[in-house]
């Protein structure tokens, strides 16, 4: 049956984690093969399910055989479906990426696969408990990852994580004592069938209120919300190179989705109408998110530093889509965290290997460097611009969407956030581009003997460019052509758009039409 592919998207990556740790005894670099075996496997079960869900709707499977709303459900859906995609793509292309750039322990690879189980987990799961399960999987995993450099600063940067992640892991469960205590039941459809009959009673908004208020505020903390962000900019910095490709691309796009899918599932927009306090609160949250994540981007010097910040504002965006409960916005958000997690996925790769080749790690290091590296940088200028929102990209698809909703609702302070934003995006992406093409020459740095511009994009690198234990300790084909297919996903998913409209659309039909 079609349906044994949600548990197994789940059961093959955990089961997996544990290999390479056995293997140790036998060989301490076992976990790459095994983790391209996973992350294969992994692909081709995503991509049944996506073509299912596309041509036949939605998908459940009841684990064990009890059905819901006793036992625990997995659903694969048009809300869910391109997550899981976006999950097992990346996830692929980041084992390709770590071959040549690292790390090579086995107990980085235990760790890598434990985080995609959680991933999947987050993104199928219908049973709240379980959510936060998969939310507890997914973070044990990433702070150990964050902190694979074994540096002083990824460890500090890990243990601010872990406080705060694990806070913001406990808020929801909090969120979700609320309900349960409310209704009696987990289950998403179950629950948001119950809380519908107390929120609409005179006094029943209270309780329904407070699980709805830690919820959203500790899925905000996950998922990097300004001022819930401040974990995100040190892990993203210290983290190994090939981390922070992972967990930028993955980890605060299936935690916004969480939220998304909550909102949706089990609150509904009855519950906006009902209660507007909530929908109000979750907007300002996300609009000052969105205003603050691009101005503190704008003035970053550190260009893994700027990319973090530039997330905070993307996933504000993401989460004001999903607050203004259109279809449209919801179809905008969907789309954006898809492209998100590709665009920012190849940004950090190429922002790797140019740390690889050049030392590069501030704006003002990337001085020349288009004429150095230029495949690398061409990826990158494609990717910034498909960030801003440039037409053809994901990156201008999800943006409108959400701009078209926030007009269709005469929601007029989010469309004006969403202008100034692509407006902060643009500044910070051209001071990278002027400095990879139009520096003056004095300012660019000295190459190193040997760096010609084809070993720039791919090949060994010299001693001398070693400039710290967190970048990749060689640069392959194999790591540019990454950054290079990224980009090109990128532009070619510019023109899905009625693609993404037949995945979602029995999923807004269903939720709209409540």
């Amino acid at each position: 049956m079609t349906d044994i592919v949600l548990p197994l998207l789940i059961a093959v990556p955990i089961v997996a984690a544990v290999a390479p740790l056995l293997l140790s005894l036998w060989s301490t670099e076992t976990g790459w093969p095994v983790a391209t075996v996973a992350a294969l496997i992994e692909t081709g079960l995503a991509a049944i399910l996506l073509r299912s869900v596309y041509l036949d709707g939605r998908l459940v499977h009841e684990v064990g055989g009890y059905p819901a709303p006793y036992g625990i459900e997995l659903v694969g859906d048009g809300l869910s479906a391109p997550i899981v995609a976006l999950v097992a793509v990346v996830s692929l292309g980041v084992v390709a990426f770590a071959r040549s750039a690292g790390p090579r322990r086995n107990s980085f690879y235990s760790a890598y696969l434990l985080c995609v189980g959680g991933l999947m987990g987050i993104s199928i799961t219908g049973d709240l408990f379980n959510m936060f399960v998969f939310l507890e999987i997914t973070g044990l995993a990433t702070y150990a990852l964050v902190a694979a450099d074994r540096s002083g600063e990824s460890a500090i940067a890990a243990l601010k994580y872990l406080l705060l992640g694990t806070t913001g892991a406990s808020l929801f469960l909090i969120g979700v004592g609320y309900a349960l205590i409310a209704t009696g039941t987990l289950n998403m459809v179950d629950l948001s069938a119950q809380l519908a009959d107390i929120y609409t009673t005179p006094g029943g908004s209270r309780v329904v209120l407070a699980s709805f208020g830690f919820i959203a505020v500790g899925l905000a903390l996950k998922a990097a919300i300004f001022p819930l962000h401040t974990w995100q900019p040190d892990a993203y910095t210290y983290a190994p190179d090939t981390v922070t490709v992972f967990i930028a691309a993955l980890a605060s796009t299936v935690y916004a989705y969480a939220l998304g899918r909550v909102v949706l599932t089990v609150f509904t927009v009855d519950f906006f109408d009902a209660v507007p306090l909530a929908q109000d609160g979750l907007l300002a949250l996300a609009t000052v998110s969105i205003l603050a994540g691009s101005a503190l981007a704008a003035v970053q010097s550190e260009v893994k530093r700027m990319f973090a910040y530039s997330s905070v504002a993307q996933f504000g965006l993401v989460v004001a889509a999903f607050a203004l409960a259109t279809p449209d916005s919801v179809l905008g958000g969907v789309i954006h965290l898809v492209g998100h997690g590709l665009m920012k996925g190849g940004l950090f790769a190429a922002a790797a290997i140019l740390a690889a080749r050049h030392g590069a790690r501030t704006v003002d290091d990337y001085a020349r460097l288009g004429y150095r590296s230029p495949v690398v940088a061409a990826a990158l200028g494609v990717l910034g611009f498909a960030l801003v929102g440039v037409p053809p990209s994901i990156g201008f698809l999800g943006k409108w969407y959400v701009a078209l909703g926030a007009v269709r609702a005469e929601a007029w302070p989010v469309a004006v956030v969403v202008f100034l934003s692509t407006l902060f995006t643009l500044v910070y992406v051209a001071r990278l581009l002027e400095r990879l093409y139009f520096a003056d020459p004095g300012s660019a740095p000295t190459p190193a003997p040997g760096d010609t511009e084809a070993v720039a994009d791919g090949g060994d690198e010299s001693e001398e460019d070693r400039i710290d234990s967190r970048a990749p300790e060689a640069v392959s084909v194999g790591m540019v052509a990454v950054v290079v297919l990224t980009a090109l996903v990128v532009v070619a998913l510019g023109f899905a758009t009625s693609g993404f409209e037949t995945l979602l659309e029995p999923v807004l039909s269903e939720v709209f039409s409540q």
